[in-house]
Protein backbone atom coordinates (compact mmCIF):
# COMPACT_ATOMS: atom_id res chain seq x y z
CA UNK A 1 0.00 0.00 0.00
CA UNK A 2 1.27 3.47 -0.87
CA UNK A 3 1.78 6.25 1.65
CA UNK A 4 -1.32 8.38 2.18
CA UNK A 5 -3.01 10.97 4.35
CA UNK A 6 -6.75 10.62 4.81
CA UNK A 7 -8.84 13.40 6.28
CA UNK A 8 -12.48 14.12 5.67
CA UNK A 9 -13.94 16.67 8.03
CA UNK A 10 -17.50 16.83 6.66
CA UNK A 11 -20.02 16.28 9.42
CA UNK A 12 -22.80 13.97 8.22
CA UNK A 13 -26.25 14.27 9.82
CA UNK A 14 -28.19 11.30 8.45
CA UNK A 15 -31.86 10.44 8.83
CA UNK A 16 -35.39 11.77 8.62
CA UNK A 17 -36.55 14.76 10.64
CA UNK A 18 -33.08 16.15 11.30
CA UNK A 19 -33.05 19.02 8.78
CA UNK A 20 -35.94 20.83 10.43
CA UNK A 21 -34.50 20.04 13.86
CA UNK A 22 -30.83 20.89 13.38
CA UNK A 23 -30.09 22.76 10.13
CA UNK A 24 -30.56 26.28 11.47
CA UNK A 25 -28.38 25.71 14.52
CA UNK A 26 -25.65 24.14 12.38
CA UNK A 27 -25.73 27.04 9.92
CA UNK A 28 -25.46 29.63 12.70
CA UNK A 29 -22.12 28.15 13.71
CA UNK A 30 -20.79 29.71 10.52
CA UNK A 31 -23.02 32.68 9.71
CA UNK A 32 -26.41 34.30 10.23
CA UNK A 33 -26.66 35.39 6.57
CA UNK A 34 -26.49 32.81 3.78
CA UNK A 35 -27.19 32.13 0.14
CA UNK A 36 -29.70 29.33 -0.37
CA UNK A 37 -28.94 27.58 -3.68
CA UNK A 38 -31.33 25.11 -5.30
CA UNK A 39 -32.62 23.86 -8.64
CA UNK A 40 -36.23 23.78 -9.73
CA UNK A 41 -39.59 22.87 -8.23
CA UNK A 42 -38.65 19.43 -6.93
CA UNK A 43 -37.35 20.68 -3.59
CA UNK A 44 -40.68 22.40 -2.98
CA UNK A 45 -42.64 19.29 -3.92
CA UNK A 46 -40.66 16.90 -1.72
CA UNK A 47 -40.85 19.12 1.36
CA UNK A 48 -37.13 19.81 1.68
CA UNK A 49 -37.44 23.52 0.81
CA UNK A 50 -40.02 24.02 3.54
CA UNK A 51 -37.92 22.13 6.07
CA UNK A 52 -34.80 24.13 5.22
CA UNK A 53 -36.37 27.58 5.17
CA UNK A 54 -38.41 26.95 8.31
CA UNK A 55 -35.30 25.95 10.22
CA UNK A 56 -33.36 28.95 8.94
CA UNK A 57 -36.17 31.31 9.95
CA UNK A 58 -36.54 29.64 13.36
CA UNK A 59 -32.87 30.28 14.06
CA UNK A 60 -32.93 33.86 12.72
CA UNK A 61 -30.73 33.15 9.74
CA UNK A 62 -31.22 35.64 6.93
CA UNK A 63 -31.12 34.04 3.48
CA UNK A 64 -31.11 35.15 -0.12
CA UNK A 65 -32.06 32.67 -2.84
CA UNK A 66 -30.49 31.49 -6.07
CA UNK A 67 -32.80 29.08 -7.85
CA UNK A 68 -32.71 27.39 -11.23
CA UNK A 69 -29.35 25.58 -11.09
CA UNK A 70 -29.07 23.40 -14.19
CA UNK A 71 -28.52 19.64 -14.34
CA UNK A 72 -25.03 20.35 -15.72
CA UNK A 73 -24.47 23.59 -13.77
CA UNK A 74 -23.54 26.59 -15.90
CA UNK A 75 -20.75 29.00 -15.13
CA UNK A 76 -23.21 31.85 -15.74
CA UNK A 77 -25.30 30.59 -12.81
CA UNK A 78 -22.17 30.44 -10.66
CA UNK A 79 -21.47 34.06 -11.54
CA UNK A 80 -25.00 35.05 -10.50
CA UNK A 81 -24.48 33.42 -7.12
CA UNK A 82 -21.12 35.11 -6.63
CA UNK A 83 -22.68 38.48 -7.40
CA UNK A 84 -25.47 37.94 -4.84
CA UNK A 85 -23.00 36.92 -2.13
CA UNK A 86 -20.83 39.96 -2.72
CA UNK A 87 -23.73 42.39 -3.08
CA UNK A 88 -25.54 41.17 0.05
CA UNK A 89 -22.47 40.42 2.14
CA UNK A 90 -23.44 36.78 2.67
CA UNK A 91 -20.98 34.69 4.66
CA UNK A 92 -22.04 31.08 4.04
CA UNK A 93 -23.95 28.95 1.54
CA UNK A 94 -26.66 26.34 1.94
CA UNK A 95 -26.99 24.01 -1.06
CA UNK A 96 -30.33 22.20 -1.35
CA UNK A 97 -30.30 19.56 -4.07
CA UNK A 98 -28.17 16.94 -5.75
CA UNK A 99 -24.63 17.06 -7.07
CA UNK A 100 -25.27 19.77 -9.64
CA UNK A 101 -26.59 22.20 -7.03
CA UNK A 102 -23.81 21.35 -4.59
CA UNK A 103 -21.11 21.68 -7.27
CA UNK A 104 -22.50 25.05 -8.30
CA UNK A 105 -22.55 26.18 -4.67
CA UNK A 106 -18.93 25.12 -4.18
CA UNK A 107 -17.63 27.34 -6.96
CA UNK A 108 -19.88 30.18 -5.81
CA UNK A 109 -18.30 29.77 -2.38
CA UNK A 110 -14.83 30.11 -3.91
CA UNK A 111 -15.77 32.98 -6.19
CA UNK A 112 -17.36 34.96 -3.37
CA UNK A 113 -13.94 35.35 -1.71
CA UNK A 114 -12.03 36.20 -4.88
CA UNK A 115 -11.78 38.92 -7.48
CA UNK A 116 -11.08 36.25 -10.11
CA UNK A 117 -13.77 35.16 -12.55
CA UNK A 118 -14.88 31.70 -11.31
CA UNK A 119 -14.21 30.07 -14.69
CA UNK A 120 -10.53 30.65 -13.98
CA UNK A 121 -10.87 28.16 -11.14
CA UNK A 122 -12.74 25.61 -13.22
CA UNK A 123 -10.34 25.82 -16.16
CA UNK A 124 -7.47 25.35 -13.68
CA UNK A 125 -5.90 28.68 -14.50
CA UNK A 126 -6.20 29.80 -10.88
CA UNK A 127 -5.98 27.66 -7.72
CA UNK A 128 -8.82 27.70 -5.19
CA UNK A 129 -7.33 28.90 -1.95
CA UNK A 130 -10.40 29.74 0.14
CA UNK A 131 -14.19 29.53 0.07
CA UNK A 132 -17.24 30.42 2.11
CA UNK A 133 -18.48 27.68 4.47
CA UNK A 134 -20.86 25.30 2.70
CA UNK A 135 -23.71 23.34 4.27
CA UNK A 136 -25.55 20.87 2.05
CA UNK A 137 -28.97 19.20 2.12
CA UNK A 138 -28.93 16.24 -0.25
CA UNK A 139 -31.99 15.40 -2.37
CA UNK A 140 -30.45 13.10 -5.01
CA UNK A 141 -27.98 10.28 -4.40
CA UNK A 142 -25.44 10.27 -7.22
CA UNK A 143 -22.29 12.37 -7.29
CA UNK A 144 -21.00 12.16 -3.71
CA UNK A 145 -20.38 15.91 -3.80
CA UNK A 146 -21.92 16.17 -0.34
CA UNK A 147 -18.78 14.58 1.15
CA UNK A 148 -15.93 15.55 -1.14
CA UNK A 149 -14.02 18.61 -2.29
CA UNK A 150 -14.69 18.34 -6.02
CA UNK A 151 -17.02 20.17 -8.39
CA UNK A 152 -17.83 19.94 -12.11
CA UNK A 153 -19.02 23.01 -14.02
CA UNK A 154 -20.03 23.59 -17.64
CA UNK A 155 -19.26 26.64 -19.76
CA UNK A 156 -22.46 26.74 -21.79
CA UNK A 157 -20.96 29.13 -24.34
CA UNK A 158 -18.06 26.86 -25.31
CA UNK A 159 -19.36 23.41 -24.32
CA UNK A 160 -16.38 22.90 -22.01
CA UNK A 161 -17.01 20.88 -18.86
CA UNK A 162 -14.29 20.42 -16.28
CA UNK A 163 -13.82 19.13 -12.78
CA UNK A 164 -11.94 21.08 -10.13
CA UNK A 165 -11.15 20.53 -6.48
CA UNK A 166 -9.80 22.21 -3.40
CA UNK A 167 -9.72 21.46 0.32
CA UNK A 168 -11.75 24.57 1.08
CA UNK A 169 -14.64 23.23 -1.04
CA UNK A 170 -15.31 20.32 1.33
CA UNK A 171 -18.77 20.86 2.88
CA UNK A 172 -18.73 21.67 6.58
CA UNK A 173 -21.98 19.83 7.26
CA UNK A 174 -24.14 17.63 5.03
CA UNK A 175 -27.67 16.56 5.87
CA UNK A 176 -28.89 13.32 4.30
CA UNK A 177 -32.58 12.50 4.60
CA UNK A 178 -33.50 9.56 2.35
CA UNK A 179 -37.15 10.69 2.35
CA UNK A 180 -36.17 13.62 0.12
CA UNK A 181 -35.28 11.12 -2.62
CA UNK A 182 -38.66 9.32 -2.61
CA UNK A 183 -39.97 11.59 -5.36
CA UNK A 184 -36.92 11.28 -7.62
CA UNK A 185 -38.01 9.81 -10.96
CA UNK A 186 -37.10 6.27 -11.96
CA UNK A 187 -34.87 7.64 -14.70
CA UNK A 188 -32.91 9.96 -12.44
CA UNK A 189 -32.71 7.29 -9.74
CA UNK A 190 -31.19 4.88 -12.27
CA UNK A 191 -28.77 7.48 -13.61
CA UNK A 192 -27.74 8.42 -10.08
CA UNK A 193 -27.20 4.78 -9.15
CA UNK A 194 -24.91 4.24 -12.11
CA UNK A 195 -22.99 7.42 -11.32
CA UNK A 196 -22.32 5.98 -7.84
CA UNK A 197 -21.30 2.65 -9.34
CA UNK A 198 -19.02 4.39 -11.81
CA UNK A 199 -17.26 6.35 -9.06
CA UNK A 200 -16.45 3.09 -7.31
CA UNK A 201 -15.32 1.33 -10.49
CA UNK A 202 -13.09 4.25 -11.49
CA UNK A 203 -11.13 3.69 -8.28
CA UNK A 204 -11.29 -0.11 -8.47
CA UNK A 205 -9.78 -0.51 -11.96
CA UNK A 206 -6.36 0.94 -11.32
CA UNK A 207 -3.05 -0.04 -9.77
CA UNK A 208 -4.17 -3.02 -7.72
CA UNK A 209 -0.96 -3.59 -5.75
CA UNK A 210 -1.51 -3.49 -1.99
CA UNK A 211 -5.14 -2.38 -2.16
CA UNK A 212 -6.83 -5.38 -0.59
CA UNK A 213 -8.75 -3.35 2.01
CA UNK A 214 -9.90 -0.79 -0.54
CA UNK A 215 -10.86 -3.49 -3.03
CA UNK A 216 -13.10 -5.31 -0.58
CA UNK A 217 -14.78 -2.07 0.48
CA UNK A 218 -15.30 -1.16 -3.17
CA UNK A 219 -16.78 -4.55 -4.00
CA UNK A 220 -19.14 -4.30 -1.03
CA UNK A 221 -20.32 -0.87 -2.12
CA UNK A 222 -20.82 -2.05 -5.70
CA UNK A 223 -22.88 -5.00 -4.49
CA UNK A 224 -24.91 -2.59 -2.35
CA UNK A 225 -25.78 -0.42 -5.35
CA UNK A 226 -26.57 -3.41 -7.55
CA UNK A 227 -28.85 -4.88 -4.87
CA UNK A 228 -30.70 -1.77 -3.71
CA UNK A 229 -31.02 0.33 -6.88
CA UNK A 230 -33.66 -1.99 -8.41
CA UNK A 231 -35.61 -1.84 -5.13
CA UNK A 232 -35.60 1.96 -5.31
CA UNK A 233 -36.96 1.74 -8.85
CA UNK A 234 -39.67 -0.74 -7.89
CA UNK A 235 -40.54 0.76 -4.50
CA UNK A 236 -39.50 4.44 -4.56
CA UNK A 237 -40.72 5.06 -0.99
CA UNK A 238 -38.65 2.25 0.50
CA UNK A 239 -36.72 4.12 3.20
CA UNK A 240 -34.14 1.38 3.77
CA UNK A 241 -33.26 1.04 0.08
CA UNK A 242 -33.03 4.80 -0.38
CA UNK A 243 -30.85 4.99 2.76
CA UNK A 244 -28.41 2.42 1.48
CA UNK A 245 -28.06 4.14 -1.89
CA UNK A 246 -27.67 7.59 -0.31
CA UNK A 247 -24.92 6.47 2.06
CA UNK A 248 -23.21 4.52 -0.73
CA UNK A 249 -23.15 7.75 -2.75
CA UNK A 250 -21.22 9.52 0.00
CA UNK A 251 -18.80 6.67 0.68
CA UNK A 252 -18.08 6.11 -3.01
CA UNK A 253 -16.25 9.39 -3.47
CA UNK A 254 -15.05 10.73 -0.12
CA UNK A 255 -11.40 9.61 -0.71
CA UNK A 256 -11.76 6.50 1.45
CA UNK A 257 -11.59 4.05 -1.48
CA UNK A 258 -8.67 5.82 -3.14
CA UNK A 259 -6.44 6.12 -0.06
CA UNK A 260 -3.22 4.18 -0.45
CA UNK A 261 -3.37 3.31 -4.13
CA UNK A 262 -3.39 5.05 -7.50
CA UNK A 263 -6.35 5.06 -9.83
CA UNK A 264 -6.67 6.27 -13.43
CA UNK A 265 -10.13 7.92 -13.51
CA UNK A 266 -10.56 7.53 -17.26
CA UNK A 267 -14.28 7.15 -18.04
CA UNK A 268 -15.42 10.38 -16.35
CA UNK A 269 -13.21 12.73 -18.39
CA UNK A 270 -14.30 10.88 -21.54
CA UNK A 271 -17.96 11.48 -20.63
CA UNK A 272 -17.71 15.10 -19.48
CA UNK A 273 -17.42 16.56 -23.01
CA UNK A 274 -20.56 14.67 -24.05
CA UNK A 275 -22.71 16.12 -21.29
CA UNK A 276 -21.04 19.50 -21.85
CA UNK A 277 -21.85 19.62 -25.57
CA UNK A 278 -25.12 17.67 -25.61
CA UNK A 279 -26.46 18.26 -22.07
CA UNK A 280 -27.12 14.57 -21.52
CA UNK A 281 -27.54 13.19 -18.00
CA UNK A 282 -24.06 12.45 -16.71
CA UNK A 283 -24.91 9.08 -15.16
CA UNK A 284 -26.51 7.87 -18.38
CA UNK A 285 -23.52 8.94 -20.42
CA UNK A 286 -21.32 6.92 -18.07
CA UNK A 287 -23.63 3.92 -18.46
CA UNK A 288 -23.17 4.04 -22.24
CA UNK A 289 -19.41 4.48 -22.14
CA UNK A 290 -18.29 2.20 -19.32
CA UNK A 291 -18.97 -1.22 -20.89
CA UNK A 292 -17.49 -0.06 -24.19
CA UNK A 293 -14.43 1.24 -22.39
CA UNK A 294 -14.02 -2.05 -20.52
CA UNK A 295 -14.32 -4.11 -23.71
CA UNK A 296 -11.80 -1.82 -25.39
CA UNK A 297 -9.12 -1.98 -22.68
CA UNK A 298 -9.51 -5.61 -21.54
CA UNK A 299 -6.37 -7.62 -22.27
CA UNK A 300 -4.32 -10.49 -20.90
CA UNK A 301 -2.39 -8.21 -18.52
CA UNK A 302 -5.44 -6.75 -16.76
CA UNK A 303 -7.84 -9.70 -17.10
CA UNK A 304 -7.08 -10.78 -13.52
CA UNK A 305 -8.64 -7.55 -12.24
CA UNK A 306 -11.66 -7.87 -14.51
CA UNK A 307 -12.14 -11.45 -13.33
CA UNK A 308 -12.10 -10.28 -9.70
CA UNK A 309 -14.79 -7.77 -10.58
CA UNK A 310 -16.85 -10.44 -12.33
CA UNK A 311 -16.58 -13.08 -9.61
CA UNK A 312 -16.70 -10.88 -6.49
CA UNK A 313 -19.37 -8.39 -7.62
CA UNK A 314 -21.53 -10.32 -10.10
CA UNK A 315 -20.68 -13.80 -8.76
CA UNK A 316 -19.55 -15.21 -12.08
CA UNK A 317 -18.11 -18.74 -11.81
CA UNK A 318 -14.58 -18.31 -10.44
CA UNK A 319 -13.38 -21.53 -12.09
CA UNK A 320 -13.67 -19.96 -15.55
CA UNK A 321 -10.53 -18.74 -17.36
CA UNK A 322 -9.68 -15.08 -16.80
CA UNK A 323 -10.77 -13.75 -20.20
CA UNK A 324 -14.02 -15.71 -20.25
CA UNK A 325 -14.96 -14.65 -16.72
CA UNK A 326 -14.00 -11.05 -17.50
CA UNK A 327 -16.26 -10.88 -20.53
CA UNK A 328 -19.12 -12.44 -18.60
CA UNK A 329 -18.64 -9.76 -15.96
CA UNK A 330 -18.93 -7.01 -18.57
CA UNK A 331 -22.08 -8.65 -19.95
CA UNK A 332 -23.50 -8.79 -16.42
CA UNK A 333 -22.79 -5.06 -16.05
CA UNK A 334 -24.55 -4.37 -19.36
CA UNK A 335 -27.53 -6.46 -18.25
CA UNK A 336 -27.72 -4.49 -14.99
CA UNK A 337 -27.71 -1.20 -16.89
CA UNK A 338 -30.50 -2.38 -19.20
CA UNK A 339 -32.50 -3.72 -16.25
CA UNK A 340 -32.66 -0.17 -14.89
CA UNK A 341 -34.17 1.09 -18.13
CA UNK A 342 -31.01 2.76 -19.43
CA UNK A 343 -29.65 2.45 -22.94
CA UNK A 344 -26.11 1.44 -23.83
CA UNK A 345 -26.09 3.55 -27.00
CA UNK A 346 -25.11 7.22 -27.19
CA UNK A 347 -27.12 7.72 -30.37
CA UNK A 348 -30.30 7.15 -28.37
CA UNK A 349 -29.32 10.12 -26.18
CA UNK A 350 -29.13 12.46 -29.16
CA UNK A 351 -25.32 12.57 -29.32
CA UNK A 352 -23.87 13.70 -32.66
CA UNK A 353 -20.97 11.42 -33.61
CA UNK A 354 -19.53 14.13 -35.86
CA UNK A 355 -18.28 15.83 -32.69
CA UNK A 356 -16.49 12.78 -31.30
CA UNK A 357 -13.08 14.08 -32.36
CA UNK A 358 -13.72 17.42 -30.68
CA UNK A 359 -14.93 15.66 -27.54
CA UNK A 360 -11.80 13.50 -27.50
CA UNK A 361 -9.60 16.57 -27.83
CA UNK A 362 -11.35 18.17 -24.86
CA UNK A 363 -11.07 14.97 -22.81
CA UNK A 364 -7.31 14.96 -23.32
CA UNK A 365 -6.77 18.67 -22.81
CA UNK A 366 -3.06 19.35 -23.08
CA UNK A 367 -2.13 15.71 -22.42
CA UNK A 368 -0.97 13.22 -25.02
CA UNK A 369 -2.60 10.32 -23.18
CA UNK A 370 -5.43 9.97 -20.71
CA UNK A 371 -5.03 7.92 -17.54
CA UNK A 372 -2.66 5.13 -16.53
CA UNK A 373 -4.75 1.96 -16.65
CA UNK A 374 -5.00 2.02 -20.45
CA UNK A 375 -3.17 5.24 -21.50
CA UNK A 376 -5.77 6.32 -24.00
CA UNK A 377 -4.82 8.38 -27.03
CA UNK A 378 -7.20 10.68 -28.91
CA UNK A 379 -7.87 7.91 -31.43
CA UNK A 380 -8.57 5.46 -28.60
CA UNK A 381 -11.16 7.80 -27.11
CA UNK A 382 -12.86 8.30 -30.47
CA UNK A 383 -12.96 4.51 -30.91
CA UNK A 384 -14.61 4.11 -27.49
CA UNK A 385 -17.22 6.73 -28.41
CA UNK A 386 -17.94 4.87 -31.63
CA UNK A 387 -18.25 1.52 -29.87
CA UNK A 388 -20.77 3.10 -27.48
CA UNK A 389 -22.72 4.71 -30.27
Amino acid sequence: MEKFIFQNSTKIIFGKGLVEKSLGSEVRKFSDSVLLVYGGRSCKLNGSYKDVTSSLIEHSVHFEELQGVEANPHISTVRKGVAICKDKGLKAIVALGGGSVIDCAKIIAAGALSNTDPWEFVSHKEPIESALPLITVLTLAATGSEMNSGAVITNEETGEKYGVGGDSLLPKVSFENPEYTFSVSKYQTACGAFDILSHIMEQYFGDVKGSYVQDRMAEGLMETVIHFAPICLEKPNNYEARSQIMWASSLALNDLLSAGHSYPWEVHPIEHPLSGFFNITHGHGLACLTPSYYRYVLNAKNAKRFKEFATNVFHIDSSLPEMEASLKGIVALEDFIKSMGLTLHLKELGVDKDLFRKCAEQALGENKYLGEFARLSEDDIVNIYNKAY
